[in-house]
């Protein structure tokens, strides 16, 4: 990929100049702007869609993490900050990178490296959801089957599920969704997890690949025939 659209968002004027500096030496990156709060932030994401945002976790108002969890579309992620307590916490969501303050100019070409090798290899959309007291940076393309559990929605991914308070409705709104399919009231899944269609007298079941067995409705029957034909 050769132009990377970036954002810069910290609190320290300073430190998004010394990040702007560092990023004009690696061409392939355009810096679209810079924030210096998670307000900021939200509204130059949604605006500017950039590929990766250099996050400073802690600021004033709203932290980094809670800057993602409101974002409907999460870009790739390298966190910056000065506290290193956060670093666990960080990796727990799948960020790209983690770099310290004062960032050491080799420490910053090891970032840009692995930004180089992952941004524009369509590794997928994502999600950041916070469930008792862990936090998720989960890509839509890794989540099979998604429930409805009252003002709740259950995303399961590998052999872990998360909570997101939010509706399937809203849900599919979502353009990481595309994939998604809605077998019923409760149910979304990923048609990309079907390893088997199968009729019985009460209509259509899918399995899929991870084992789950999905009714689909019959209000939902002829449009799911016209998917698996298409």
């Amino acid at each position: 990929m050769n132009n990377i659209r970036t954002l810069i968002i910290d609190d320290e004027r300073g430190a998004r100049q010394e990040l702007i500096r560092m990023l004009k030496s690696y061409p392939q990156f355009t810096v679209l702007g810079e924030a210096a709060n998670a307000d900021e932030a939200e509204k130059l994401i949604g605006f500017l869609k950039p590929d990766l945002i250099f996050l400073d976790i802690q600021m004033p108002g709203r932290s980094g993490f809670d800057l993602l969890e409101n974002l409907i579309h999460v870009p790739q992620v390298i966190f910056v900050t000065a506290f290193d307590n956060y670093a666990v916490q960080a990796f727990d969501v799948s960020a790209m990178d983690y770099l310290m303050k004062p960032v050491r100019e080799e420490r910053f070409k090891s970032a840009i490296d692995k930004a180089l090798e992952k941004i524009g290899t369509n590794d997928g959309a994502a999600i950041f959801v916070k469930d008792r007291g862990k936090h998720h940076l989960i890509k839509w393309k890794d989540v099979h089957l998604i429930e409805s559990v009252e003002n709740y929605a259950r995303l399961f991914f590998g052999q872990e599920q998360v909570l997101l308070k939010t509706s399937l409705n809203k849900l599919e709104e979502n353009p990481g969704c595309q994939r998604f399919f809605r077998a019923n009231r409760s149910i979304l899944f990923n048609i990309d997890y079907i390893s088997l269609i199968k009729k019985d007298d009460d209509g259509t079941l899918v399995e899929l690949s991870t084992g789950e067995l999905i009714r689909i409705s019959e209000r939902q029957a002829i449009k799911f025939r016209n998917l698996i034909k298409q």
